[in-house]
């Protein structure tokens, strides 16, 4: 069980933060940005829940199991696989979520328009918060696939193959609130020209 008495400790004063492990990293850190990222798209989930709570239950109920996915995401991240023994079993985003993730976007995507054009982010208000989560989770795919190219690092693949999932579902629930696609605002290229 989590337990947090106080919210402030002084121990990040100086530029630093506490990895899972016990290990100081700079809060600019590839790791750290790359956890604080899916921390972001949570926040935008959650964000995007306030529009979709009462029109969309559905979708909202599998947003509710992804904000509680991201948190298990941000402790794979926060814990890094260096080979030493911890004094407990790290948290680890495993297939299954992935599998799940995957099962949520074909159920959505059965009842979508095809789509004829590339969307451009906006329709409802909960479509465009969706898309805006859906932007944030691909910054952060970004970050952990960036964390992964630096030597000595370790990145959990399905960490990384679910992120890359969220943000397809993101996409799909964005369009299956826009009416099933009858809603989507679509981008026409040199409109403007």
């Amino acid at each position: 069980m989590v337990r947090l008495n106080k919210i402030y400790t002084r121990t990040g004063d100086k530029g630093t933060t506490g990895l899972g492990s016990g290990e100081r990293r700079l809060k600019c850190d590839q790791r750290v940005e790359a956890y604080g990222a899916v921390d972001e798209a949570n926040a935008c989930i959650g964000m995007a829940r306030v529009h979709t709570a009462a029109s969309s239950p559905e979708i909202d109920a599998m947003l509710g199991r992804i904000q509680n996915d991201l948190f298990d995401l941000g402790a794979d991240l926060s814990t890094p696989d260096t080979g030493r023994k911890l004094d407990y079993e790290p948290l680890r985003i495993v297939a299954s979520q992935v599998e799940r993730v995957e099962r949520d976007i074909d159920l959505l995507n059965r009842d979508l328009q095809p789509l004829r054009s590339f969307v451009l982010n906006g329709g409802t208000p909960a479509a465009a918060a969706l898309h805006l989560a859906r932007t944030v989770a691909r910054r952060a795919e970004r970050e952990m696939v960036a964390l992964a190219q630096v030597e000595g690092e370790h990145v959990n693949p399905e960490g990384i193959r679910y992120i890359n999932r969220v943000s397809d579902l993101l996409f799909v629930a964005a369009r299956a609130v826009n009416d099933n696609g009858n809603a989507d605002v679509l981008w026409v290229p040199g409109k403007n020209r």
